[in-house]
């Protein structure tokens, strides 16, 4: 996972280095910025029609290496945490979300809260957050690339977990290749923000009824998750909801950046896995996060949850 998380900082490094070699002198940065009311060229508002293609290929991989929601729900059961209905987004939101931004954004925390109930295979409310899945789906027109009734027949009717999840999974990449097909990365990016914090508001949630310290670390490596998808939000930041998500993600950055990542390195092993030679990564990271810190972290995330699902 380490290794991953490096290869994503080197995505954003070659992004920044890009946009330099692209003749993005000291004075021009300054310019750019009064245009867009912000202080630097790190706070920059960029336009994708502004970035050659290679900027889109960054976004995909970056888009790509995001923690799957599924991801975290495995570990909340895994540790013994029981199912909690009233941590999720209530259904009857769904008809407060009108614009574009809304239903992309509470697309993915209600994907997120679908992948949770599919884990702890909760019947009725994998019904209920399926139909509101593929609602919001359809109002933004990639609800036929959804298979609705495949995934609902499968619900009904089977006991295989790991088919229902993994329908459920292929499906969201689906929607999300489509977007990204039809020019759309801006609404794959809302759709996947979205996901990510529902799913650490649920891990966050958890984290502090339970104390459990595997959780608590799981929300402090969220940092830079976090960093990454503020970097993607920004090429975006024409949007004033987008800004305005921004600004509030600013604030829990600050927090986050409080928290201590330490990573150890050690010599790999090698070894025979079905006759072929792998790698076994022995490194290992240290998360240090006060318990000060971490309610911050939660309050703030919940605050901007709130913001996002009313």
């Amino acid at each position: 996972m380490y290794f991953q998380r490096k290869i994503i900082v080197i995505l954003i490094v070659s992004l920044t280095l890009f946009l330099t070699g692209c003749g993005f002198n000291n004075n021009e940065e300054k310019k750019i910025a009064r245009e867009y009311d912000v202080e630097s060229v790190g706070d920059l508002i960029v336009s994708v029609e502004n970035i050659p293609d290679l900027s889109n290929q960054i976004i995909e991989s970056i888009l790509n290496s995001f923690p799957s929601p599924v991801e975290i729900s495995y570990l909340l059961k895994a540790v013994g945490t029981g199912y909690s209905y009233n941590i999720l987004n209530p259904a009857d939101n769904k008809n407060k979300y009108i614009t574009s931004y809304k239903k992309a954004i509470n697309l993915g925390t209600y994907g997120a809260d679908l992948g949770y109930t599919n884990i702890y295979a909760q019947r009725r409310d994998v019904i209920e957050y399926l139909n509101l899945v593929y609602e919001l789906a359809n109002e933004i027109s990639i609800g036929h690339v959804f298979d609705f009734n495949s995934i609902k027949r499968v619900a009904l009717n089977s006991e295989n977990l790991d088919s229902l999840l993994y329908m459920t999974t292929v499906n969201y990449e689906r929607m999300n290749k489509y977007l990204r097909e039809q020019d759309q990365l801006k609404l794959s990016v809302l759709m996947l923000t979205g996901g990510w914090l529902e799913s650490i508001y649920l891990l966050s949630q958890v984290a502090k009824q339970s104390g459990n310290d595997e959780l608590k670390e799981r929300v402090g490596e969220q940092k830079i998750t976090l960093d990454n998808i503020m970097l993607l939000l920004s090429v975006y930041q024409v949007d004033p909801d987008v800004r305005k998500l921004l600004n509030k993600f600013m604030k829990l950055k600050n927090l986050y950046d409080q928290v201590e990542i330490v990573y150890h390195y050690a010599e790999p092993d090698f070894t025979e896995v079905d006759g072929k030679m792998a790698v076994v990564d022995n490194s290992t990271t240290t998360i240090n996060i006060s318990d000060e810190l971490f309610m911050q972290i939660i309050e703030m995330i919940e605050s901007i949850r709130s913001g996002i699902i009313t």
